[in-house]
């Protein structure tokens, strides 16, 4: 797989509050992401395979699935900053800042594993978030691999109170501001399915995850496949 240079960071085809750039690249040297890898999923998975890891971050899962042997490993993030702690703590991976997320200048269907860890809490918006898993249906191969893990609505008394204070602002329930200035969302599992309505779903189990932030929260996890033709043995 091929991630090509990237070129400074210019128009962006989301908004502002979908990238938060600015705030990522703050928080790289200080956030710690601790999202489960489930590596039993990945089993039958080829160790050449392409593996992509969307809003890699600082490369944590890309290190974890390299020590399960994988060696085709690239990952894409928004922030500069990111992307400059992961070639500092990763030096032999392929990594590339996205210019215009969500489009990735990987060709069709050349993709076998997307990840997908704590991106979606990250993206406030319903349109940018469907831009996003259309154009990660597009760069898999039929028959490959979307590793979603993500953080579900919480139940405990202060996210209520934080959902229900900026859901008229933001317009939608579970987005709410944190204390250092992200806009993150948190989700209803039927969210996730009805984002994954054009994939098949394998898989799912519920993890419980440390935030960016040192709460503990629930998390959704969801292995999930893009559809082979129906003549096509799915690639695993």
């Amino acid at each position: 797989m091929t991630i090509y240079p990237e070129t400074p960071m210019e128009a962006s085809a989301v908004s502002d509050l979908d990238s938060q750039t600015a705030y990522w690249d703050a928080a790289a040297t200080t956030k710690r992401f601790t999202h489960p890898l489930h590596t039993p999923w990945l089993d039958d998975v080829e160790r050449s395979a392409a593996i992509l890891d969307y809003g890699c971050g600082y490369g944590r899962t890309l290190d974890a699935l390299e020590q399960q042997g994988f060696d085709n490993l690239s990952g894409v993030d928004t922030s500069p900053g990111m992307i400059t702690r992961a070639r500092i703590l990763h030096p032999t991976m392929r990594f590339a800042v996205l210019d215009t997320p969500p489009t990735l200048a990987c060709p069709d269907a050349s993709i076998d594993v997307v990840v997908l860890f704590a991106v979606l809490t990250c993206i406030p918006s319903d349109d940018t978030q469907r831009l996003l898993i259309d154009e990660l249906h597009r760069v898999l191969k039929p028959g490959a691999l979307l590793y979603l893990s993500d953080l579900l609505l919480q139940n405990d008394q202060r996210n209520r109170d934080r959902y229900a204070r900026f859901a008229e602002h933001y317009g939608t329930y579970g987005v709410f501001e944190t204390g250092d200035g992200a806009v993150c969302r948190h989700h209803p599992s039927g969210r996730f399915t009805s984002l994954l309505a054009g994939f098949e779903t394998i898989d799912t189990r519920r993890a419980t995850v440390t935030t960016m932030n040192g709460n503990t929260s629930a998390g959704l996890q969801i292995l999930a496949r893009k559809p082979a033709p129906r003549h096509q043995t799915p690639a695993r």
